[in-house]
């Protein structure tokens, strides 16, 4: 078990040196010094996780609730640091998903055999 630690820790540090993580690092960095954005970008999360936790709990967001998360979307896409901030994510998270396939094809070729 410790090998297999191991090799995960070393690929966290090559994450947190990829192209991908690092140009998402940059990005976070450029968003934050914006106040505006970063305002903006908090206020989402809060949104976000708001409306996660009601449907974590069975409930559904109410009308007032949906309009002010639709809204606070569309701020959030006209905000050129939140946007690229976004790709980013999408890139790292991309990359993820490749790393994820990879660990897990033991499992997927057991299940298929």
């Amino acid at each position: 078990m410790a090998d297999i630690l191991t090799t995960a820790g070393e690929l966290r540090d090559e994450l947190a040196s990829s192209d991908e993580f690092t140009a998402l690092q940059r990005s976070y960095n450029i968003m934050k010094a914006d106040s505006e954005a970063y305002d903006l970008f908090k206020q989402f999360q809060e949104m976000q996780l708001k409306l996660q936790q009601k449907q974590m709990q069975g409930q559904q967001p109410d009308q007032d609730e949906m309009k002010q998360a639709q809204d606070l979307a569309g701020k959030v896409r006209e905000k050129d640091a939140i946007k690229d901030l976004m790709e980013k994510e999408k890139d790292v998270n991309q990359l993820l998903a490749k790393l994820n396939n990879e660990i897990t094809k033991p499992i997927q070729a057991l299940y298929e055999s």
